[in-house]
């Protein structure tokens, strides 16, 4: 009998020839050598597998498709997306923190249905039948990619190597997924979004499994498949950068892989590996970006909601903006309103003073009271611009207009005052300055009244301020800071209204104020002259919107009832309320299959820990795992396990409001990780690619054998799943109303806030 050291050694050595086979490089002529290294594939495998594919694929349209009518009324985010595809149909610009990709595809399909984009999905339960809107063929554009994720997803794992069995389970979690159905039927984003991330992930394994055959035609179709799919992502929603770090840190690790001398690559082959991925890579996927933005300035060329949120040059670009053509010059002396441009309040003051001291004991300047107040028709909302130093003599005759960069003093009309700032802390915030004003008998303090006006959106030094189309800075000369107003309001003393303060940070964006309107005889007698539109630059443009895109993505933290924290979602605590009729007591719940959830969470944390027992063991020389099904452990479980966690973790550092179907990217992920898992558990070995490799192609040197054992284990998790899924599908289609007794039968959580459950 031979020792436990010998049996060690062995193992060792039959360990290293067979990574070495995984590892050789296609030049040797052990690689060339087909009959070496490539067993005879039987076709049956391929015949079953096909049949699966088909099968799942069929499941998937089903359970998409089924009462896809149903309801024949607005459900939850279709008031904004359908709305936005009307407004592409009416060309009337609009603003939405996403890309336009997915949006400008719902809008197509509703072109190629003839509908025009007469109804605006304004409220959640208005009706589309009575409105004559093609909701079920928008609804079905969404449904068709929402089925063709299972195909792709089996696909993805069939070319990994894992067998028929292993992705059949995959494909059945994500088909009898409720929160995929859900978002799949319904005019929504998401499934747009994570079929092409599955798209870009199935593109980059083909484009890996042909590493040993670089820049070949097939190696370089799918090198350029996944720059493509990336783009596609990203063009949809932000968050489809995670998968471009997914491609971008694995592309990093290859090349790390080739750097190896050992490889035989010149610096000059290193060269063109490099060039080739950032050609496909980053090249391709930005001009692809940036055609959907030019597609989308194309199309929206008339004036429409989102105008508020650009700047007046870019307002100036679109048909019938109203801020370019009812504006008028402002000249010194106008009486005039200003409206902060972000919360929409009027710079106000009224004879009411700050208090002697605040609640936590600070002392004010006892100054007459300076706020922002909502309602535009107001006496106290009038302000009188004033030129800080003597006009120009050589004008006398005529009153100057406002310039960019002028020195400006505003006088408060109803009270006879001055405006000023000084170096005294404002109620809310310590670290600003008090906004107040001063008798105009008083000038010993003028210059704190002295504000020089800077013009924004690129104004040349000589603008002229414009009432509506000029977006102005007002910056104080004496301190430096910017007059500045927040949403916060005033205690009691202040009535509830705005707080304005000084803001030490002048270049803020927030600090912006326009002319609402011009009071007096400039504004009766200035003469309107017809604005042509202005032609900027795409790239101006479209800066210029990423900027203010990821600003109001950032902003999004004003509390919903439905939102929940990323470390909820794998735990299924809380759902989404879509949609509720109170007719038939029926609704639509956004949760997830209570199962497959689990299923994936227990499943992702047993497969870490087989990661970090197999590398334990390793350090004490024990090799409990063949090298062969290590290495796919490693390379196509690690992948996906750092997709699962690149498409998760980020949601932590977000400080925005958070949804359940933040997560939905991620759980296709998760599933792919349970196929991984049950193939290690259940059928030791590698399944053969389904068409037979190109020659030079390594493959491993034995096939999985999935027995009785595997095909019970795998039955009695699609049929968990099927059953979870049959039992909450009324929460999920809408389709009919259950009694108070079979709501609170599927209340399995406290959380889960279900209607009509009484």
């Amino acid at each position: 009998m031979k020792s436990t050291g010998e049996k060690s050694l062995r193992r060792r050595v039959v360990e290293d020839e067979r990574e070495e086979l995984l590892t050789k490089d296609v030049s040797s002529s052990d690689a060339r050598d087909e009959s070496k290294i490539k067993p005879k594939i039987n076709s049956n495998t391929n015949t079953t597998s096909y049949i699966v594919l088909a099968l799942v694929t069929v499941l998937a349209f089903a359970t998409r498709f089924y009462k896809i009518s149903e309801p024949n009324e607005v459900v939850f985010d279709e008031v904004h997306f359908g709305k936005f595809a009307s407004y592409y149909l009416r060309r009337e610009y609009f603003f939405d923190v996403h890309p336009p990709l997915a949006k400008m595809l719902i809008a197509a399909m509703g072109w190629f249905v003839g509908y025009d984009g007469h109804f605006l999905f304004d409220e959640i339960g208005n009706n589309y039948h009575t409105e004559n809107v093609p909701y079920v063929a928008l609804r079905s554009l969404l449904a068709v990619f929402g089925s063709l994720l299972v195909p792709v997803v089996y696909e993805t794992l069939r070319e990994c190597g894992f067998s028929v069995v292993a992705c059949a389970v995959c494909a059945c979690l994500v088909i009898f997924d409720n929160t995929l159905v859900a978002q799949s039927r319904l005019i929504l984003l998401d499934s747009i979004l994570i079929l092409f991330m599955a798209l870009a992930i199935y593109s980059y394994v083909r484009f890996y499994k042909l590493r040993n055959r670089p820049f070949s035609a097939d190696w370089w179709f799918w090198l350029l498949a996944t720059g493509i799919n990336i783009a596609l992502t990203t063009s949809v929603k932000m968050v489809g950068l995670f998968v471009v770090g997914l491609v971008g840190i694995s592309v990093l690790v290859d090349l790390w892989r080739l750097l190896d001398v050992r490889r035989g690559l010149t610096m000059g082959d290193m060269a063109k590996h490099f060039m080739a991925r950032a050609l496909c890579l980053i090249v391709v996927p930005l001009v692809i970006y940036l055609s959907f933005f030019y597609i989308h300035f194309a199309i929206l060329t008339k004036s429409g909601s989102g105008d508020a949120f650009m700047s007046s040059t870019f307002q100036a670009t679109l048909e019938g903006n109203d801020m370019h053509a009812n504006s008028m010059d402002v000249k010194y002396f106008d009486s005039i309103t200003l409206l902060h441009k972000s919360t929409k309040v009027y710079l106000h003051s009224h004879l009411m003073n700050y208090p002697l001291r605040y609640e936590d004991g600070r002392i004010s300047s006892q100054g007459q009271q300076v706020t922002g107040y909502p309602h535009r028709e107001d006496p106290n909302n009038y302000w009188r611009i004033k030129p800080g130093k003597p006009l120009d003599e050589d004008h006398d005759e005529e009153i100057q207009p406002v310039r960019n960069g002028d020195i400006v003093q505003l006088e408060h009309i109803a009270t006879n005052s001055t405006l000023l700032t000084h170096d005294v802390a404002s109620p809310l915030m310590p670290t600003n300055t008090e906004f107040t004003t001063i008798s105009n008998e008083d000038t010993s303090r003028f210059n704190e009244t002295l504000f020089r006006i800077s013009i924004e959106d690129g104004a040349s030094d000589d603008s002229v301020l414009k009432t509506k189309a000029s977006g102005i800075k007002f910056i104080h000369i004496d301190t430096g800071v910017a007059l500045w107003t927040h949403n916060e309001a005033l205690p009691e003393w202040g009535a509830g209204q705005q707080e304005v303060n000084g803001n030490k940070n002048p270049k803020d964006s927030s600090n912006i104020w326009t002319v609402d309107e011009i009071l007096g005889k400039n504004a009766t007698e200035e003469a309107r002259v017809p604005r042509t539109v202005k032609h900027v630059n795409f790239f101006v443009k479209f800066w210029e919107l990423q900027k203010k895109m990821i600003s109001q993505n950032s902003q999004l933290v004003a509390t919903h009832p439905f939102q929940s924290n990323p470390i909820t979602w794998p735990f299924v605590i809380r759902g989404i309320s879509f949609w509720t009729r109170g007719s038939d007591r029926s609704q639509i719940y956004f949760l997830p299959n209570p199962f497959g959830w689990v299923l994936g969470y227990l499943s992702l944390t047993a497969f870490i820990g087989v990661l970090l027992a197999d590398q334990l063991a390793l350090r004490r020389k024990l090799y409990l795992i063949d090298p062969v099904l290590r290495t796919r452990l490693h390379y196509a479980g690690g992948f996906l396990l750092l997709g699962w966690a690149l498409h998760y973790i980020p949601f932590f550092l977000m400080g925005r409001s958070l949804f359940l179907h933040h997560y939905l990217p991620a759980i296709v992920l998760n599933y792919m990780i349970v196929a991984v898992l049950f193939q290690f558990v259940f059928i030791q070995g590698i399944e053969y690619p389904a068409s037979l490799p190109a020659k030079g192609d390594l493959v491993p040197v034995y096939r999985p054998r999935a027995g009785w054992g595997a095909c019970l284990a795998a039955l009695l998790i699609i049929g968990a799943q099927v059953g979870v899924f049959v039992f909450f599908a009324p929460l999920t289609y809408g389709d009919m109303g259950l009694d108070a007794e079979q709501v609170l039968a599927r209340k399995w959580l406290d959380s889960w806030d279900f209607h009509f459950a009484k």
